[in-house]
């Protein structure tokens, strides 16, 4: 029975162990050195930082770009980089990736009157020359 008490005590104290923002990124740094992340339509993903995003169980959030193409391999190889070095007993690590929007993605381009101008020039010029 004693066994049993230290083994529950044990997954408490590392299910509610707070973890720094800096000691995630850089373990996550660390992971992408050891095994970069596969090429996603032919661009490579870039994982930027980690923070906590929960306790008990621990939810690690990465921040990065095309996170959510990664397949779930990479996936896997992360959250038990994470669980090897955070030394994690008897506890399942969460991993939540989030990537950053487009601020651009659905606004038009306007231009400036200068900008229409030039464009104009521009238009008779070509039209003239053919």
């Amino acid at each position: 029975m004693g066994n049993l008490f230290e083994s529950v005590r044990e997954a408490y104290d590392s299910s509610t162990r707070r973890v720094s923002t800096a000691m995630l990124t850089r373990i996550m740094t660390m992971a992408v050195e050891d095994h970069q992340p596969p090429l996603v339509r032919g661009r490579r993903v870039k994982l930027k930082y980690a923070h906590a995003g929960g306790y008990n169980p621990p939810i690690v959030v990465i921040h990065g770009n095309q996170v959510k193409d990664l397949p779930d391999s990479y996936k896997r190889y992360l959250m038990n980089y994470f669980r090897k070095s955070l030394d994690v007993m008897g506890t399942p690590i969460r991993i939540q990736f989030k990537e950053g929007e487009n601020p651009f993605a659905n606004k038009r381009n306007t231009l400036t009157p200068t900008q229409m101008r030039k464009r104009k020039r521009l238009i008779k010029h070509i039209k003239k020359s053919k």
